[in-house]
């Protein structure tokens, strides 16, 4: 078994106008003196809300995170397109046609895009191009051709119509980016389209009421209450808990494949399941699956 290190976990951040996700992990370095940080999904530096941060071992977390289900509130401003495709870009294109369309054509074409569709990145993005992100390329003023990506949208509700702004909350799959919606929907509408206002307020099972904003994760660290705003990394992986015996401490801190008769209780284990798996006193080690209902291998551990 292995020494706790300070803090193992992931803290829900309420991320503020004017930082990048690289901002809030920088930040969060300095808060709380430990350098291995990671967030879970870039978000424009216009862009507000939730952005999980892993912290010690949870880093081993962030990919499993951001393949989860995304919410996001914003606006969608009509009759406008930018580089950017968003409100804080150059402007290229204006139309007024959006005038002449009525709430029920509005409410049609945003509904169409539920379910899945083929989006095109936007240049402005994080995504990268032989070793290049595509935002360093756009800012030379170069465009380079992009394969358009699937992406799911679970769920489009439309808050508010008040031309040329419809606010609308959509849940969508990882890799969604909501400025290529908006722009997509303008063009669905024979318009343009750019996003304005952007709020994420769900990503998994990370909600914007339960977020922190930079300052308050601060205040907690002096005040030494930082475990109130930490959730422990086995408390993000919401599988089965499961003990080995002590005998077998030593082959778990090892990674050993482990079989049946090693653990004090597996009977509910099923065919292909994924466990906890705990070091005897009740320490967290890592997650292993089942093979064939007897061998259990390790997935990842979080020694």
């Amino acid at each position: 078994m292995q020494n706790k290190p300070y803090i193992n976990g992931v803290i829900n951040v309420y991320k503020e106008k004017g930082y990048t996700s690289h901002d809030v992990v920088a930040k969060l370095r300095g808060i709380l003196k430990i350098k291995k940080i990671g967030h879970t999904g870039t978000l424009d530096p216009d862009a507000e809300g939730v952005l999980p941060v892993c912290i010690g071992n949870a880093t081993k977390l962030c990919d499993f995170i951001m393949e989860k289900e995304k919410e996001y509130q914003a606006d969608l401003i009509l009759g406008k397109s930018t580089d950017t495709q968003d409100i804080s870009g150059t402007v290229l294109q204006e139309s007024d046609a959006y005038k002449n369309l009525s709430d029920e054509e509005i409410e049609q074409a945003v509904n169409s895009f539920v379910g899945e569709y083929d989006q095109l990145p936007p240049m402005y993005s994080a995504l990268k191009v032989n070793g290049k992100k595509l935002y360093e390329l756009a800012r030379e003023g170069i465009e380079v051709e992009r394969k358009t990506r699937r992406v799911k949208i679970l769920d489009i509700k439309i808050l508010e119509i008040n031309l040329p702004v419809v606010k609308i909350v959509v849940r969508c799959s990882r890799g969604t980016y909501i400025r290529a919606l908006c722009n997509d929907i303008g063009e669905k509408l024979g318009t343009y389209g750019c996003m304005g206002y952007l709020l994420r307020t769900m990503s998994g099972q990370f909600k914007l009421e339960s977020a922190y904003k930079l300052s308050e994760i601060e205040e907690l660290k002096h005040t030494e209450h930082i475990d109130s705003v930490l959730i422990p990394t086995e408390e993000i992986l919401q599988y089965e808990k499961v003990l080995v015996l002590e005998n077998f401490d030593k082959l778990l801190s090892n990674g050993n494949v482990l079989t049946r008769e090693m653990f004090e209780n597996t009977q509910s284990v099923k065919k292909d399941e994924m466990i906890k798996v705990y070091f005897s006193n009740g320490q967290f080690a890592g997650v292993y699956k089942t093979v064939n209902g007897k061998i259990f291998k390790p997935e990842k551990m979080f020694l």
